[in-house]
């Protein structure tokens, strides 16, 4: 029996993250020490796994080097 150490992501509705997938943000979401809010359906590309499989990183429009955690976010 082969223990993998890779981690599954998964977002909102259960479909399965990988690096460089687009996802969708499903809930108005303030950014910390900003006053940028990030709107519901904004379309954020390119992400990044991280060690921790409730969080993503990623860039937005106007913030760059954001993590958001996988519950907020549907697979585009």
């Amino acid at each position: 029996m082969a223990v993998s150490d890779e981690i599954v992501v998964k977002d909102s509705n259960g479909a399965r993250l990988s690096d460089g997938d687009s996802v969708q943000v499903i809930k108005d979401l303030k950014v910390k020490g900003t006053s940028v809010t990030l709107k519901r359906g904004t379309l954020i590309k390119n992400i990044r796994l991280t060690d921790d499989p409730d969080e993503i990183e990623c860039n937005a429009d106007k913030v760059k080097g954001l993590v958001l955690k996988a519950c907020f976010l549907k697979k585009a």
